[in-house]
């Protein structure tokens, strides 16, 4: 399904307000620039899920929101299909949007074809760690081993069988990297095996639940997966009564009682920068990466589980010596 909306008018004069007054207030940057109501950056995102997916695609939905400038946002979504997104990422350039986001790897060697076209937009690609020598491109990638390793360490301390299952999607992208930080947190925590199966699709949640299944009658009482096809392995664990850690958005209304962490994507930290860089004429040809030392890696706990005594502050330190550089991830 795809689908297009817009923030609401009433929303958009609200920030735009708020501009204003902090205009009035005396500071002397320059303003943002922006062709939509009201002055508004006009972004698009074009994403391969659905925008509601607690994964991949919400978590630039959500990161685009909390951008702390008045931006007018329109979004395609379900564009797995890569001529789809084309057309949906062509057409929002000539419509005038300051700032197209293609959100998905895939969508690569179409911005090749199309960004040439339109000097003057600044295309947003990830994941990825180049721009594909385009001067309108930025990239981003997220560190998810990173998360990943916290997670899988977590993971560890909560296992009584010693067996950990991992679902994952194609085995490409940041799924791998998180899911190799993962198994590694998860060995070095402790767990004695981690059993990792790849679907083969990032949508298909019946085969994420028959993989989930699969893990369980393997003696796994510990889960995570990525991609936002882990809705039907969330739904597995919450049945089984097995924990669950997420990754990409934060997956703890999926099961409330059963998701431990998530570790969560805060694209704002890099497109804060890349607008920037927009704002004092730069408009791509560089790379960005979110990690847990910018606060692009978040890992947000579910105070609903309790964890046993002492885990919440080894987590904790682990995260801290992973941002000061003196815990290695492998990754």
């Amino acid at each position: 399904m795809k689908k297009q909306w817009r923030l609401s008018s009433s929303v958009l004069v609200l920030l735009g307000a708020l501009a204003l007054v902090g205009a009035a207030c005396g500071g002397d940057d320059a303003p943002a620039s922006g062709s939509g109501e009201g002055g508004a950056l006009r972004v698009a995102i074009v994403a391969p899920s659905a925008s509601d997916d607690l994964a991949f695609s919400q978590s630039m939905v959500d990161s685009v929101n909390a951008l702390e400038r008045a931006v007018e946002l329109s979004v395609t979504d379900g564009t797995f299909i890569v001529e789809d997104a084309a057309a949906a990422i062509r057409g929002y350039a000539e419509d005038g949007n300051d700032v197209v986001i293609a959100h998905g790897t895939q969508f690569g060697g179409s911005l090749v074809e199309i960004a040439p076209d339109f000097p003057d937009v600044t295309f947003v690609w990830g994941t990825a760690s180049d721009t594909q020598g385009l001067d309108n491109v930025f990239a981003y990638a997220p560190a998810a081993g990173e998360g990943g390793y916290v997670n899988g360490s977590i993971a560890a301390s909560l296992t009584e069988s010693g067996v950990i299952g991992v679902v994952g999607p194609i085995e490409a992208g940041d799924a791998v990297a998180y899911i190799n930080g993962f198994e590694a947190g998860a060995l070095a925590g402790g767990a004695s095996e981690v059993n990792i199966t790849y679907t083969g699709s990032f949508g298909d949640v019946a085969l994420a639940a028959e993989a989930a299944e699969a893990h369980l009658a393997n003696k796994v009482d510990v889960l995570t997966g990525t991609a936002q096809m882990v809705v039907g392995a969330v739904g597995v664990a919450a049945d089984a009564g097995v924990p669950w850690f997420g990754t990409q958005a934060n997956q703890t209304s999926l099961a409330p009682d059963l998701v431990v962490a998530s570790q969560v994507y805060h694209w704002e930290v890099v497109l804060e920068e890349m607008l920037a860089l927009r704002d004092s004429g730069v408009i791509g040809g560089q790379a960005f990466e979110i990690n847990l030392a910018n606060g692009g890696l978040v890992i947000e706990f579910n105070d609903a589980f309790e964890l046993p005594a002492g885990v919440r502050d080894a987590a904790d330190a682990m995260i801290e010596g992973i941002t000061n550089g003196t815990v290695n991830t492998g990754s």
